[in-house]
Order: structure tokens, then sequence, then C-alpha cells
């Protein structure tokens, strides 16, 4: 079969054929969706020289985050390029943008991976159809939505590490509750929030948390939890469990902007167990989620797909821990 052929099959021309093959130009989705699917229906084989790699030809995986340089990306980065050192292949970092002309999909297709990690990232439907076109694996590492819960994740006990909050808060003489939580509501950030608000009914039927939701950051966190820290009764204790350190960490600034103490007014728990967590003062109590070892396992399930096994058809989940310190 020739470029001719497919080019006629895909009903485009020979340039527009070529340059969808090598994931070059300015297409339509949908026509270098079409290109593809023409090639692979005629089984034709591109010359790699051309532009463009066999899926797998190349002893690489891609890391997919929509930014790095920050301490939850050096975590995720750490434990897959250790996983995947381990494995015998080099690790791409491949930076996410959220732009129309960013076709990341077909840049790692033209360098020919052995697969994929996405983190905290949702693909759209024409990313992923790029990828299964050409039979590069794609894992999920902790998705944003449910949605895309046909493809193979990695993630933690978000709902548990909520729950084990409530608990702890609880049993540290908490009177009244609060929870800060992120907009865009994602998935991780709504387990959080019902782990921690099912099990403070179930523990304290009386113990509804007011709820503070920002922009997943700690200035956001430090404004929403300002007007709930001034009016704290005298001789209450206000338990606040944040779903990341980062608002944790704004709540530590709205107690000190209206002279609460931590823990003696105001006792708090995260979400992460970053390095940052213990640099503050007090040091964080957190729930602590196996980042490296989550990157480390999709990594891993990607060099098994690569040596001829299954992906998982059900999430691969790792548990959660409590780690007390002084905020408690």
């Amino acid at each position: 079969m020739t470029l001719t052929d497919v080019a006629a099959a895909a009903g485009v021309s020979i340039a527009t054929a070529s340059r969808a093959l090598a994931g070059r130009g300015d297409l339509a989705a949908v026509t270098r969706r079409r290109v593809l699917a023409a090639a692979r229906d005629l089984r034709y084989a591109r010359d790699p020289a051309a532009g463009g790699r066999p899926a797998g030809s190349a002893r690489l995986l891609d890391l997919v985050l929509g930014w790095f340089h920050n301490a939850y990306s050096d975590e995720v980065t750490a434990g897959a390029r250790s996983a995947a050192a381990a494995a015998g292949y080099d690790l791409v970092l491949t930076e996410e943008r959220d732009i129309p002309s960013d076709d990341w999909p077909m840049r790692i297709r033209r360098r020919g991976s052995a697969g994929v990690v996405l983190g905290l990232v949702s693909p759209t439907r024409a990313q992923i159809e790029t990828l299964t076109e050409a039979g590069i694996p794609l894992v999920l590492l902790d998705p944003q939505a449910e949605r895309t819960s046909s493809l193979t994740s990695v993630r933690t006990t978000d709902r548990d590490g909520g729950a084990v909050a409530a608990a702890h808060l609880i049993d540290r003489g908490a009177t009244r509750f609060a929870v800060v939580t992120g907009t865009p509501a994602y998935r991780y950030g709504r387990a959080r929030v019902a782990g921690f608000t099912a099990e403070l009914t179930r523990l304290g039927p009386a113990a509804t948390p007011t709820v503070i939701a920002g922009d997943w950051g700690g200035p956001a966190a430090r404004d929403g939890a300002l007007p709930l820290l001034k009016a704290l009764p005298a001789g209450e204790r206000l338990g606040v469990f944040a779903c990341t350190d980062e608002m944790a960490a704004g709540v530590y600034a709205a107690a000190a902007a209206v002279g609460r103490s931590i823990p003696d007014d105001v006792l708090v728990v995260g979400f992460d167990d970053l390095r940052a967590a213990r640099w503050l003062t007090p040091a964080l109590t957190t729930v602590r989620q196996p980042i490296r070892e989550m990157a480390a396992a999709a990594v891993e399930a990607l060099a098994a797909t690569a040596a001829g096994a299954d992906l998982a058809t059900t999430p691969i989940v790792l548990p959660t821990r409590l780690v007390v310190r002084d905020s408690t």
C-alpha cells in the first residue's frame, strides 16, 4: 500500500495525508483521525525517516502534566523517573498546554513512545483516539473526572482519607468543623469532602461542617476561612480539613491574621503530605497520599503492557495514611 492509497481512502490530498501521518500541519482533528484510520485499515507502514515512528519502537515513556515545577509535579516526576529507569525506559516530560494548537498526542506518536502517563489532566475524546489508533497505551494518574473511567487509572483512597481526618479532629477535641475544598469540584475533591462529611455524621450527628470553596490555592483558602475564624466563639475549637496542603497553609495565614492559635483555637488537617507540610509552624497534620508510588505504579503498568500484559480494567488504588504532627 502507498501513501496515494491512504489519501484516496481518506478522501484527502496526498500532501494532507502525509502531514496527518507525520503529525505536522494545522489539520482538523477529524481529518487527522480519518487519515490515521485509513492507514490502519490498509495496513500502511510509513517509513520512519519520513517522520514518526511505530508505537513502542523507542524505549520512551511520556509523562504528561498540565504544569511542572511545583511540589506535586516534583513528586510525580521523581516516582515516574525511578520506575522508568528500573524498567529500562527513558522518561519524556511533556507539558499539556490548554490551547487548541497544542497537539501533544501527535508529538508522542511521532517519537514512537511505548506509553503515556497522564496526570491531573482530563483528555479529550480526540486525544484518546489519537493515542488509541496509534496503539499507544494510556494510564491516567489521579483522574479529575469519572467520565474517563473506561481508561486504566491510578488513584488513592480519597474518601477514606477524608473520613480519617474527621475522626481525628473529633478525637482531638474539635467542637465545630469546616472543610476547605476547591473549584472546579474534581473527582478527588468531591470524594475527600464526602468522606469527611459522612464520618462527621456517623460520629457526631449534630456536627455539620461549614464548606469553604476556593480555587485550589492558598490565597483563596485564606480569604474563605477569615470570616469563619473571626466569628469563632470563645471556648470553641474549630477543626478544619483542607483538601490539599496548600489550602491548609491558607488556613494558617487566616488564623494568624485574626490572632487565632493553631492548635489551641484551630485544629488543621491537610491532604497530600508534600514536603512543605512539615515546614509549616506548627508542622501540619495531613493525610498522606503516596504520590511517588502512584506515579511509579502507572509507569510499571505501561512497562508490563509493553512486555505483553493487559492493562488493568479496574483502577489501581493505593492507600492513604494519616500523618499526625503539631497542628492537631
